[in-house]
């Protein structure tokens, strides 16, 4: 009886470690390939998102502006500007798709 107990509660811990293990990685991504332009807490106020006009993704009205499946493309595919410019480099090469779509949740957590 006892080992049913702490087997049970051993896979119960493995049940809940990949969540907190998306996360600390989304957490990872974000600061290795999001962080040089919209900041460590995403308002945008550093020197290369000024002059990218990087949006502050802490704004929740802003982020109404755009639902996942968009927000996930342009993590993905990338942003240009009219020109033709990069704006955003596309994370389609460094990043799986999983790993993206964890991105999505970490930049919906850091609106107010």
């Amino acid at each position: 009886m006892k080992t049913h107990t702490i087997i049970g509660l051993w896979a119960s811990a493995l049940l809940l470690a990949p969540p907190a293990a998306r996360a600390a990685a989304a957490a990872e991504n974000w600061t290795q390939a999001c962080a040089s332009c919209h900041g460590a807490d995403g308002a945008g106020q550093t020197k290369m998102g000024r002059k990218l006009g990087a949006k502050d993704l802490r704004d929740a009205a802003y982020q109404k502006t755009f639902n996942d499946d968009q927000l996930f493309g342009n993590l993905k595919a990338g942003e240009t500007w009219p020109d033709g410019k990069v704006k955003m480099k596309p994370f389609a090469d460094k990043l799986s798709d999983a790993e993206i779509k964890a991105l999505v949740g970490y930049v919906r957590s850091l609106a107010k």
